[in-house]
Order: C-alpha cells, then sequence, then structure tokens
C-alpha cells in the first residue's frame, strides 16, 4: 500500500530534505584528490547530527555507514572504503537523512577534479562529462513527470527515453522508490518501462517518492564486487552514474523535498 502523507508530514520531510540537500552539497564539495571515502562518510554523519537529524542509512539493519559511496564502475550501495579519490574518478554520494520520523533520500554523481568539483571539462566535453549530464538531464525530465494525473510509468518513460536515446544503459535490476516512515516504501519508481504505463501506479497528491536515475556507460548488467553483501558493480567494469532527489506530489506538482 501506497503511504500517502498529510501536508504537515510533508512539511517536516522537506525540512529533512533540506537538511540533506545542504549535507550532500558539503560532501560533493569536499570529495577531491587524495581524500578517502571514509573521510567523506565520516564528515557526513558529522553534519547531519550537528543539523539535528540522525543518519538514515545507518537505519538499514546491517549497513553501519551514513552514506553509500559509487566510485568508477560501483553502480549502489559502496560501502565506503579507505580508498582515496584519485583525478578523474567518477564518484557518486548517496545520502540518507532521518528527521522527526521521516526519511529523504538524494544522490548525485561527479567527476573528481583537481581544480573544482564542477562536471564539465575547461575546454572540450568528454564521454564522462556528456554521461553525467544524460543522468541529470533525465532526472529532471523524470521529475517533471512527477504530477497528478499521470502515473509512475510515465516517470520511467521519460528516463528510460534520455538514458537509452544518449546511448547509455539503464540497470533494471535497481529502482527507485516511496520513502517516508521508512527508507524503502512502495511504490517502486523503475527508470524503465516494460508495461504499458496504464498498469503502472497512480500518482496522487500526498505520495513521496526518491526518484533514482541508475545507468551504466556499458551494459546494464551488475553484480555484487566483493563479500560485503552490498557493493553492486557493473558486471562489465564500466563506469556507473547515480542520480537522486525526494519528491512529493503535490496538487500544484512535483515539489522536490531535497533542493
Amino acid at each position: 500500500m501506497i503511504d500517502i502523507k498529510t501536508p504537515d508530514e510533508i512539511k517536516i520531510m522537506r525540512e529533512g530534505g533540506k537538511i540533506l540537500a545542504s549535507v550532500l552539497s558539503e560532501l560533493l564539495k569536499n570529495i577531491k584528490p587524495g581524500i578517502s571515502e571514509l573521510d567523506i562518510d565520516r564528515l557526513a554523519e558529522k553534519l547531519i547530527i550537528e543539523n539535528g537529524a540522525e543518519p538514515g542509512f545507518k537505519k538499514v539493519k546491517g549497513y553501519l555507514h551514513s552514506i553509500c559511496v559509487s566510485t568508477n564502475d560501483v553502480v549502489v550501495h559502496g560501502v565506503p572504503t579507505h580508498y582515496k579519490f584519485k583525478a578523474g574518478d567518477v564518484a557518486g554520494i548517496d545520502c540518507g537523512v532521518f528527521y522527526k520520523g521521516f526519511h529523504t533520500d538524494a544522490a548525485e554523481t561527479l567527476r573528481v577534479s583537481t581544480i573544482n568539483n564542477q562536471q564539465l571539462t575547461v575546454n572540450k566535453k568528454d564521454e564522462i562529462d556528456k554521461f553525467l549530464e544524460t543522468g541529470k538531464r533525465a532526472l529532471s525530465e523524470g521529475i517533471k513527470k512527477a504530477k497528478v494525473g499521470n502515473r509512475i510509468g510515465h516517470i520511467s518513460k521519460a528516463i528510460q527515453d534520455i538514458v537509452e536515446g544518449d546511448g547509455y544503459s539503464i540497470v533494471r535490476s535497481l529502482v527507485g522508490h516511496g520513502v517516508g516512515r521508512t527508507l524503502h516504501e512502495e511504490p517502486e519508481v523503475s527508470g524503465f518501462l516494460e508495461v504499458d504505463i496504464k498498469e503502472t501506479p497512480a500518482l496522487k497528491t500526498g505520495t513521496t517518492i526518491a526518484i533514482e536515475v541508475i545507468y551504466n556507460i556499458g551494459k546494464g548488467n551488475v553484480k555484487y564486487l566483493n563479500e560485503d553483501g552490498w557493493t553492486i558493480s557493473t558486471a562489465d567494469k564500466s563506469i556507473s552514474g547515480l542520480f537522486e532527489k525526494t519528491i512529493a506530489i503535490t496538487s500544484a506538482g512535483p515539489s522536490i523535498l531535497t533542493a
């Protein structure tokens, strides 16, 4: 069953989402060559707690960290390690905040640079730049479809059309999700469409979802990277990207809670 939130509950989620957005922005600024994944994880926990919230991911049974890190061929659920970022790495940070009884969830991927954390190169854009721009655009277009009168399938199709239209692969075994009282709620929000849109859940006022664009430069197949039980990587070792925001469906249109 899809949990419909009241306006007051969405207000709380917006407060938590604002904290998450601020924390995620600070984390991205601190990703630079020589900084380890665990350094970013520790910073995330510190900032979340200082803002009066709790690390949402630590509420997932068995998970011990405040973030998931997707470096290069890691797709999702990457357990932070002692690995130190290098210039040119593609690094994704997925983070969750638990605030006053509600979760919010967001992620972004960038290219590690010795100059700054912008995704555009100084001169000509290369394949990695174009790849990351595709993910951002797909998320933006998916969010636009998150409105009353549409269905989950409208979001899925928008993401799929852009990602596959640019020649990349959707990871079909991993999807976005409802979010709120728990980190993962109904409905599933996939980045691809396999059935008629009319068969997918309707979007109603008060629905809160985490829309995720999970995609690879290479093929969409994935595997567990090691024995930690969490880290999932691309099967062909190609670069992966992840972009995610928590959205509320309102009568006025989609509202980004992690803005």
